[in-house]
């Protein structure tokens, strides 16, 4: 018998990856052929009846299982069955259900807990605890969890508790002759009572938690015996759990073999062996060897070792091993399923998606007519019946409608009940999800580094300035965002937040991350010098140009790359305001309110610190990105130059009004058409000069709404703006820049100097581009847009016919948003969970917070923010409206603070700013 091999080498590196089934989706289509009934006990000792394909694979089964209790943490669980061996196997997801079970009929597989993690406050949901309450209770009556007399009645107390509710003598004793929870009941019933009378005010959910809290501290806590013997014949148990490998003698564990000391598992024969990694400071063989019953009991054994290590060790699925051509030789098992790792992750990136828990009624006296489901299929029977006559499971939930599908009729109350409703949770939450995104924004450096570092164009001096200075604050990140998760974690489990401290607070974890960033400020400081090197580096060298465009091109680099240099000093203004918030929401008496206090004092320093950088770089980055949108014209980038505002307006010409786009800086106002080339750059035609320009309006002169003129020193020209509002904003911002030009020396022989790229004087430049059809006028839809950079903010101005200020870039990177939403389109009926990043004036699309890149955005310029009416019968709370013309867009968020939030980031990006914010923006700010 050849050696068999665990699927991938213990302790393999660990990867983030993949999700299976999402709870609440629609099951995997089941296989054609004739159906069969399959027979299921549950965990509350009912019997479900599931149909089944003949050629359907365990997974199905399991799916069809999840879907039917609204299980979102399957993944802890497993079907078992005796097979023909009489022996309990667990059934492979991944094998045909018939080809495991001969006779189906005769077979009844049992739902039930299967990986046992070492801490139950990792277990999410409540219907989760519960069901592991449940084993608890199976395994306390069947002898399996021993324990001292003392323990055994304190669990017996709290079950119980959760059965029956609070103390009543009568009823409590009554309750115990009827019902047996442990082997030696009887002699313990007074010290069950004496308990049971100090849980009054417990919730069954709490009763849940302190059991599975006194159970998860026993020795035999989780665990299943595999009787063995070691090499001199004396009789032992082996056994597997989150830890590693486990062995008892009776009861007792006298050895424990931890995962990340164990090299191999394997078997032979009979014989089972574990191989260690060496280690001089133990007398320990390297090679265990234990026998056992049968190869049968070797590999069942070996399977499940295989199993918890994946499970609690691993990040992700194992991929399969590619399938060998002539000989196979081993095992092919591998453990299928999500990891423990993707299942916590998962279900917090679906916190408000979840469905409602309740417990049935333990004695129904009277059943009524109603429905059930079988296989997500709904059956006419009595309430008091499941499909085979019996009681029907607490576990069924009333709202799984057809084909699997989770109704959301009652999401809002439920969403209601499950969240803490203190406004500073969600303040700490929205820290939580807009980290997560920050930390993915540094990613998009260090990716950047070690794509381009590789290659000899970048020198190494801007390769150790971008890795020594940027690497360190990721680092730093990595350890913030790992802070926070733990704290939300805990407070989320907020009824028991007592048992192991006041965890309702995120001030002092933000106090002591920030003053660990405070010794970071240095690196702050050379990020903008990494940018200004970056850009120069790329003036002299067209393959390192040629490398950071190729980069930009990947999917990964959702925004304009110099962006995410500035994200350290925009993220912050995000702790300032997170803060500023939570300092606000607080009396000075909260306990959290001191720490936030000192955290914001600390913050503010830096941002007053850093403050003159960032408006300076902003307005380098944003000339950087405008220059990959122009062309015709050699240098826009220029020393002194300041942006000021762009968008559409129309100029009038011979032909009429043709819409053209405008970019007002510090020292000249420019024009342009969009070209007809690949990219869709837009040409310069015209530069007006600021420095003694005049400003006109001029409706009545010609005609024309909105109008006014522009007198040059060498040409005037006339404009009109698409509304009342958009013309305030560039007289306005004109007005203030000529001011500004004025206050100077007279024009910069530099700026006049600057040429266009062809021969031609602006005003012949401009003359002919005016004789051209405007073929790129037509409003096409900018979701369809396919060649890279068509969705620049110039080009979304162009499309949606608006203007952008300085002020409203930087407004928008200050008030970036993450989290979880709910969207829904304006025919559909469904409800799709997304997760969305707000920044630079787009929503972005992701399905969990882990993607690498968005799978949609949508540029919300134009768009306006409103509550649906009643007529749109939208009845769901903290609902807000998308809409542009015929787009409409339908998102819910989970409570009244996100929906304010939403409402707010997004309306910075809508409404656009005039130069007076622009001004008080350049003051250093008070705090």
């Amino acid at each position: 018998m050849n050696e068999v091999k665990t699927d991938s080498r213990l302790g393999a590196p660990e990867s983030m990856g993949i999700s299976t089934l999402e709870p609440g989706q629609r099951p995997p289509t089941m296989p054609p052929g004739r159906q069969v009934s399959i027979r299921v006990q549950m965990l509350d000792d009912t019997q479900e009846v599931f149909e089944v394909s003949q050629r359907a694979s365990g997974k199905v089964l399991f799916d069809l299982v999840c879907a039917h209790l609204n299980l979102i943490e399957g993944d802890y669980f497993g079907l078992e069955y005796q097979d023909q061996r009489k022996m309990i196997v667990w059934l492979d997801l991944l094998k045909p259900i018939f080809k495991q079970i001969r006779r189906p009929k005769n077979t009844i597989l049992r739902f039930v807990v299967k990986f046992f993690p070492p801490d139950h406050t990792q277990l999410l949901e409540e219907l989760t605890r519960y069901l592991f309450a449940l084993q608890i209770k199976h395994d306390l009556a069947c002898g399996r969890l021993t324990c001292n007399e003392s323990s055994a009645a304190l669990l017996v107390s709290h079950i119980v508790q959760s059965e029956i509710g609070d103390f009543d003598e009568v009823q409590c004793k009554q309750h115990l002759l009827n019902n047996k929870y442990i082997p030696e009941q009887d002699t313990l019933m007074d010290k069950i009572i004496e308990y049971h009378r100090k849980h009054i005010g417990q919730t069954p959910a709490e009763s849940d938690y302190q059991l599975l809290e006194i159970a998860r501290r026993l020795e035999m806590y989780g665990v299943r015996l595999y009787p063995a013997k070691d090499r001199e014949g004396t009789k032992l148990s082996l056994a597997v759990a989150h830890s590693g490998v486990l062995v008892f003698q009776g009861h007792t564990k006298i050895n424990a073999f931890n995962w990340s000391k164990v090299r191999k598992l394997s078997f032979k024969r009979k014989r089972f062996l574990i191989k260690l990694r060496p280690d001089l400071n133990s007398n320990c063989q390297d090679t265990l060897e234990f026998m056992m019953g049968s190869r049968d009991c070797c590999k069942v054994f070996w399977k499940i070792c295989v199993e918890y290590h994946a499970f609690f060790r691993l990040f992700e699925e194992p991929k399969p091993k590619p399938k060998p051509v002539l000989f196979t030789r081993g095992s092919s098992f591998r453990f299928s399923g999500r990891t423990q790792r993707q299942v916590i992750d998962y279900v917090k990136d679906s916190e408000f998606k979840k469905v409602p828990f309740e417990r049935s009624p333990q004695h129904s006296e009277s059943p009524s007519a109603g429905q059930v489901m079988v296989n997500g299929q709904k059956q006419s029977l009595n309430l008091g019946q499941s499909p085979d006559g019996r009681q029907p499971s607490p576990l069924t939930s009333p709202l799984l409608t057809d084909t699997g599908f989770v109704r959301t009729d009652d999401e809002d109350e439920v969403r209601r009940k499950r969240f803490p409703t203190d406004k500073a949770y969600f303040i700490a939450k929205e820290l939580l999800t807009t980290e997560r995104t920050y930390l993915k924004d540094l990613e998009v450096i260090t990716s950047f580094q070690k794509s381009v570092g590789k290659d000899e164009a970048l020198p190494d001096s801007l390769r150790n300035l971008i890795f020594a200075n940027f690497e360190p604050v990721y680092k730093f990140h990595e350890t913030f965002l790992k802070d926070v998760e733990q704290r939300l974690a805990q407070w989320e489990g907020r009824s028991n937040a007592h048992i192991k401290g006041d965890y309702q607070r995120i001030g002092d974890v933000m106090l002591k991350n920030i003053q660990g960033l405070k010794l970071l400020t240095a690196n702050f400081q050379k990020h903008s010098e990494a940018l200004l090197e970056l850009e120069r580096m790329c003036r002299s060298s067209r393959k390192l140009e040629g490398l950071c465009r190729d980069f930009e091109l990947q999917k990964v680099c959702y925004l304009p790359l110099n962006i995410f240099f500035l994200r350290p000093l925009h993220r912050l203004m995000h702790y300032k305001q997170i803060l500023e918030r939570l300092c606000k929401h607080y009396p000075p008496t909260h306990d959290d309110f001191r720490d936030s206090r000192a955290a914001l004092a600390d913050v503010s320093e830096m941002v007053v610190q850093l403050h003159g950088t960032l408006i300076k770089m902003e307005n380098f980055q944003k000339l950087l990105e405008l220059k990959k949108d122009l062309t015709g014209i050699d240098n826009l980038a220029l020393p002194g130059r300041e942006f000021i505002r762009l968008g559409c307006l129309s100029k009038l010409s011979g032909k009429g009004l043709q819409q053209r786009m405008f970019f007002l800086f510090n020292d000249v106002l420019m024009y342009t058409s969009r070209g007809l080339t690949a990219s869709n750059q837009f040409k310069v035609h015209g530069q007006l000069p600021l420095y003694g320009m005049t400003i006109r309006e001029s409706e009545d002169e010609w005609g024309v709404p909105h109008s006014f003129t522009l007198f040059g020193q060498r040409q005037s020209v006339v404009v009109a703006a698409s509304s009342a509002s958009e013309m305030e904003k560039w007289v306005e911002d004109i007005k203030m820049a000529i001011e500004l030009a004025d206050k100077c020396n007279g024009p910069s022989a530099e700026i006049l100097s600057s040429s266009f790229t062809d021969s031609k004087s602006p005003e012949e430049s401009s003359a002919d581009q005016e004789s051209e059809d405007d073929l790129s006028a037509s409003r096409t839809s900018l979701e369809r847009q396919t060649p890279h950079r068509g969705n620049t903010t110039v080009h979304v101005c162009w499309h949606r016919n608006t203007s952008v200020s300085m002020v409203d870039f930087s407004v928008a990177l200050e008030n970036q948003l993450s989290g979880n939403l709910l969207r829904k389109f304006k025919n559909s009926n469904g409800w799709q969970k997304l997760w969305v990043v707000f920044t630079n004036f787009s929503l972005f699309f992701y399905k969990t917070h882990q993607d690498e890149y968005p799978l949609a955005s949508l540029p919300l310029l134009g768009y306006s923010i409103t509550i649906p009416s009643e007529s749109e019968n939208i009845h769901k709370d903290y609902v807000f409206k998308l809409h542009f013309k015929s787009h409409v867009y339908y998102f819910r968020s989970e409570s009244e603070y996100t929906f304010e939030r939403w409402m707010e980031v997004i309306r910075s990006a809508t409404c656009s700013s005039s130069h007076i914010r622009s001004l008080s923006r350049k003051e250093p700010h008070v705090y």
